[in-house]
């Protein structure tokens, strides 16, 4: 399917830290066009907000995960309520993925080394912690920034379970591997490995890790062969640390793209859940707003048309069915 003008247009008439990836990824646009779309994240729209709201320190919102203010037992730690996305990590994630270049940040990696410890146990900051979602987040991180993060990369070969995948809740004693924890894991592991060349054995973790989502096709239970639950289908951006196909399938992409490989077949179904999804108008609504504070939003309320989920799904498609 040829993508509509109108659409691309639409896609296109976005803030920088999504346009320059339609200008690459979709349009077809020279690096020197995207590049300088891409730089301008630094001094425009959403990269610059949120650069300006970085503290003297180095952090954001006063914490590493959770904002100095957070008050664990008030009603912002309700299960219902989300958990809050102003503080450091959740800060520098939504840099990275805009597209943000680190030199923008010089200075900061020390500032955290120096500066940001974590609220589980007072750990420092570039040593990551137990849990598998912060430590992936915090391994692309540091090797965006420039510190020496091959400490968490070996943390996760010590901590991958049996069956290939990683839990959060490993320290709860599960020892079964969670959909979520996983996908995290592996888009931390990749972004590592695709910017200091990795090793045999974090390669190998990796696979193992695609290997335990791939068995299920990105959305059923092993077991039984039942859809895992209703989030895999669900589409949200921004994605947070919330697994969905798409979210998955586009992680896959990047593999693939990364290893030179043709897209896994098993992707298939996963691949039919985001075609279907997708509108008569090529768009894909936003099916809801993950609850927690932020700094400002980025997209769409839930039930409008969502330029960042149309191009993460066109990309999708358009690299699947190109295969």
């Amino acid at each position: 399917m040829s993508l509509d003008p109108a659409l691309l247009d639409w896609m296109l008439d976005a803030d920088p830290a999504l346009s320059w990836r339609v200008e690459r990824d979709l349009a077809g646009a020279p690096p020197d066009v995207w590049g300088a779309t891409r730089a301008r994240i630094a001094t425009e729209g959403f990269g610059a907000r949120l650069l300006a709201l970085q503290d003297p320190d180095g952090q954001w919102a006063g914490g590493a995960y959770f904002p100095k203010d957070f008050d664990s037992e008030g009603p912002e730690a309700a299960d219902d309520a989300g958990q809050p996305y102003t503080a450091t990590t959740w800060s520098l994630n939504a840099l990275r993925d805009w597209g943000l270049d680190a030199a923008v940040l010089a200075g900061t990696a020390d500032l955290l080394a120096a500066n940001s410890r974590w609220e589980y146990e007072n750990l420092p900051y570039w040593g990551g912690e137990v849990d598998c979602c912060i430590n992936a987040f915090t391994l692309a991180n540091g090797v965006w920034l420039g510190a020496d993060v091959s400490g968490i990369a070996q943390w996760f070969l010590d901590h991958q379970m049996a069956e290939g995948g990683w839990n959060c809740e490993w320290v709860e004693g599960s020892t079964r591997s969670s959909f979520h924890s996983t996908l995290n894991s592996l888009k931390g592991l990749l972004y590592y490995e695709a910017a200091t060349g990795g090793s045999d054995a974090q390669r190998a973790a990796r696979r193992a890790g695609e290997e335990y989502l791939l068995q299920r096709r990105l959305l059923r239970r092993l077991s039984t062969g039942e859809p895992v639950a209703s989030w895999a289908t669900r589409f949200v951006y921004p994605f947070r640390w919330f697994y969905s196909v798409l979210n998955a399938a586009d992680y896959f992409r990047a593999a693939a793209l990364h290893d030179g490989t043709a897209p896994d077949p098993r992707l298939a179904d996963a691949i039919e859940v985001i075609r279907a999804a997708r509108r008569p108008d090529g768009t894909w609504l936003q099916e809801r707003r993950h609850p927690g504070r932020v700094w400002f939003e980025v997209d769409v309320p839930a039930g409008e048309a969502s330029k960042w989920l149309t191009f993460y799904g066109t990309r999708v498609l358009e690299w699947w069915d190109g295969r």
